[in-house]
């Protein structure tokens, strides 16, 4: 290494770990929920808090990842906040078993599901449904969180959709276990009783369809909440539910002992060896990507630092060269990667092609990898820093549109688990080619480092700027220079924040920001999730215009 490059390694170090640090500074203050007077009130009811009732559930020296950490991060302000959407979620292991543990944490205005709130929990399904893994509820929540009911009750994809997929998932054999832990009201209260078991914990777990208030105001009778709807109630009167829990220790250690008695069910088969440490340094990833999203670096680089003895076969390495196609191992799980390379390269025809950008050929060349991998039921694991197709006289002639509509088609109805880490940038129809949310990957994570927007900050504001100079102009308006220069700079900072990767995560746009070092393990994970589901649709791409 040159002294130069040894200075742009350092300064790209010191850039991605000080971004590391800061999220790591964020998810310490997300993890306090609704703040510690909150948790200490909690806790004085003896209480765990939702955080705390997982981390005893889940084995423990188990890897674990968490869903959705920075869900409605700077939404809700209004109302004071929403910190995780008011919803904690893991992947992780029970009783040796991988299950989704789902927890509400009442500390954040008593666990009432804010719109996002439901999005979470939806997303949580999903992953239980396409992965076939069980899932276990831990309910302590107020319901629907009245001034935005409107916005959380009565589309398709609002809170009633959850009490439709705890239906759909017993029909499928996915094992649901809810625990009601405190306040479980209303139409939330058709959750734990339509999962397969449910546990209360008494004295402090409650369960009715109306509350001692509105019972009074409704139909005038005066009764107390325990009486109503609590663990002696429903467990030796009503029997809607079916175990009685002194505490919430006791009901967490009934969970284990019920999912230790759950049977195998049959896998998808990906192929799985001796796991191995990549052999080149995997903390070298913080000082290969570059300080900026517009540097080139070679992708390359990268991966052979994410896989197994740094091993990865490449497919067609001469051709096609802004993506990078390859087979290696992660965790001794068998992939096939797909990946932007951001380098500048020359075509076969001595053409200079730009780094991050998707051209005919590439794109042609992932459509038949990606096929491949199917054919060989090979998981794909896309790396994202791409700016879009190729533009201009040139490409359109050559027939880009019908190459990236190629590359989508194979994508798109691929069979085989898609997981997909933002590393950089993530632009417009690139994002959709290599596989964005809107795509159906498993798992989508970001880097601190990832920008996701239709196009860059910089690109997006002068396209707007020219629309608002000529806007004003036309209203017979003089725009000085020092009030243009004013007008770009406020439209690239608001754009700006929007392609901000905590902007993309509190939407639930992607499923976490992560360290860099964290990458194989979520790919890991994420893949013996999808190995419990067996592949039953054959691979048909349709209709391909070649």
């Amino acid at each position: 290494m040159t002294k130069k490059e040894e200075l742009n390694f350092n300064k790209n170090e010191d850039v991605n770990k000080l971004l590391v640090s800061d999220l790591n500074r964020k998810l310490e203050e997300v993890y306090l929920g609704g703040g510690k007077k909150r948790i200490e009130k909690h806790h004085s009811k003896g209480k765990l808090t939702a955080r705390e009732r997982i981390t005893y559930l889940l084995d423990e020296k188990t890897d674990s990842i968490e869903i959705g950490a920075f869900v409605g991060d700077g939404m809700y302000k209004e109302y004071g906040g929403c910190p995780s959407g008011g919803v904690v979620g893991v992947i992780g292991y029970v009783s040796g078993k991988q299950c989704i543990v789902v927890a509400n944490d009442a500390t954040v205005k008593a666990g009432a599901w804010f719109p996002i709130t439901g999005k979470k929990n939806l997303r949580f399904q999903e992953i239980a449904m396409e992965n076939k893994l069980p899932i276990i509820y831990l309910v302590d929540s107020a319901g629907v969180f009245l001034p935005l009911q409107d916005e959380i009750f009565p589309d398709k994809e609002h809170f009633g959709r959850i009490f439709r997929n705890n239906a759909i998932m017993s029909s499928m054999g996915i094992t649901q276990i809810a625990a009601i832990m405190g306040s479980c009201v209303a139409g939330g209260a058709y959750l734990p009783i339509m999962s397969d078991e449910s546990l209360i914990v008494d004295k402090t777990g409650s369960i009715f369809l109306a509350g001692s208030y509105l019972v009074k105001a409704a139909i005038g009778e005066s009764i107390d909440n325990e009486t109503l709807g609590g663990a002696t109630t429903h467990c030796e009167i009503s029997g809607v539910t079916d175990y009685k829990c002194k505490d919430d220790h006791d009901c967490l250690d009934r969970i284990k002992r019920m999912i230790s008695k759950i049977g195998e069910s049959n896998k998808a088969g990906f192929n799985r060896t001796k796991a191995e440490k990549p052999k080149l340094d995997e903390k070298e990833l913080y000082g290969i990507l570059p300080e900026t999203r517009e540097k080139p670096y070679n992708m390359k680089d990268i991966i052979n630092r994410l896989v197994d003895n740094s091993e990865f076969d490449e497919y067609k390495e001469g051709y096609g060269k802004t993506i990078v196609c390859g087979t290696a191992r992660i965790d001794g799980w068998a992939v096939g990667i797909v990946a932007n390379q951001r380098e500048v390269v020359k075509s076969k025809k001595g053409e200079m092609q730009f780094g991050g950008v998707i051209y005919s050929d590439s794109a042609d060349k992932s459509a038949r990898f990606i096929m491949n991998c199917n054919q060989k039921k090979i998981p794909l694991v896309f790396l994202q820093d791409v700016s879009g197709f190729m533009v201009g006289s040139r490409s359109e002639h050559g027939g880009i549109i019908k190459d990236g509509a190629k590359m989508v088609s194979a994508m798109a109805n691929s069979v085989v688990p898609k997981f997909t880490i933002i590393i950089g940038n993530s632009y417009g129809a690139g994002n959709y080619a290599m596989c964005g949310k809107a795509y159906d990957p498993k798992l989508i994570v970001a880097w601190p480092s990832a920008r996701l927007a239709v196009m860059s900050g910089t690109a997006a504001a002068k396209v707007l700027l020219q629309i608002e100079v000529a806007s004003l102009k036309r209203k017979g308006e003089e725009i000085s220079k020092e009030k243009e220069e004013e007008m770009y700079n406020n439209i690239k900072d608001k754009y700006d924040e929007q392609i901000s990767p905590y902007y993309a995560a509190s939407r639930l746009w992607t499923d976490a920001i992560i360290d860099p070092l964290d990458t194989r393990k979520w790919i890991s994970m994420g893949i013996e999730a999808a190995n419990h589901a067996p592949i039953e649709k054959p691979y048909n791409v349709g209709i391909i215009q070649t």
